[in-house]
């Protein structure tokens, strides 16, 4: 087992969704790259929904998500697990980011996607509870989580069910 600790948020603060995972995996964490696996379709996914490729240097697909006025965390900042899966996430272990902080710097965000069932759980369980009520009525979405393990979608569904973040934005920017 291993304690893994997370990296950065990437926001800007005229951001106005969120998209959170759980904790970055290993091919992440080496690579320090938010989506690092190569068969992990997160990149793919923002490519057709924004219009870059996953070929662009990662620079630059953060600038894009950024451009978009999209930010990316992980609800974890810190935890304790065999791998990358989430369902390895020892129970206990998990200490999360700040939320609180993340909300004051970027006041605009208004809707959260969660990668995967996990991030929303550790969301609803450990973050949404400690927030002040301002926070607590941002608009919640959980999309299926795009790594490689989670392979009970296609591509295409996937994809249709992303282009949720797209459609919210323009309902942000009206």
């Amino acid at each position: 087992m291993r304690k893994e600790t997370s990296f950065e948020k990437v926001a800007e603060d005229d951001a106005l969704v969120l998209i959170l995972g759980s904790m970055p995996g290993i091919a992440s964490l080496k690579a320090r790259q938010y989506y690092a696996h190569p068969r992990n379709l997160f990149w793919n996914i923002m490519g057709e929904i924004f219009g870059f490729g996953r070929d662009l240097p990662y620079p630059e697909r953060i600038q894009r998500l950024q451009q978009n006025r999209v930010a990316l965390w992980d609800v974890a900042h810190q935890c304790e697990r065999v791998g990358s899966l989430d369902s390895n996430i020892k129970s206990g272990s998990v200490i999360v980011n700040d939320f609180n902080d993340l909300f004051e710097s970027s006041p605009q965000i208004g809707a959260l996607f969660f990668n995967g069932q996990k991030s929303s759980q550790l969301y609803q369980r450990l973050v949404a509870p400690t927030l002040p009520e301002k926070f607590q009525s941002l608009s919640q979405y959980t999309l299926p989580s795009t790594s490689p393990a989670h392979a009970s979608l296609s591509r295409e569904e996937k994809v249709k069910q992303w282009s949720q973040v797209r459609e919210t934005l323009a309902t942000l920017t009206g």
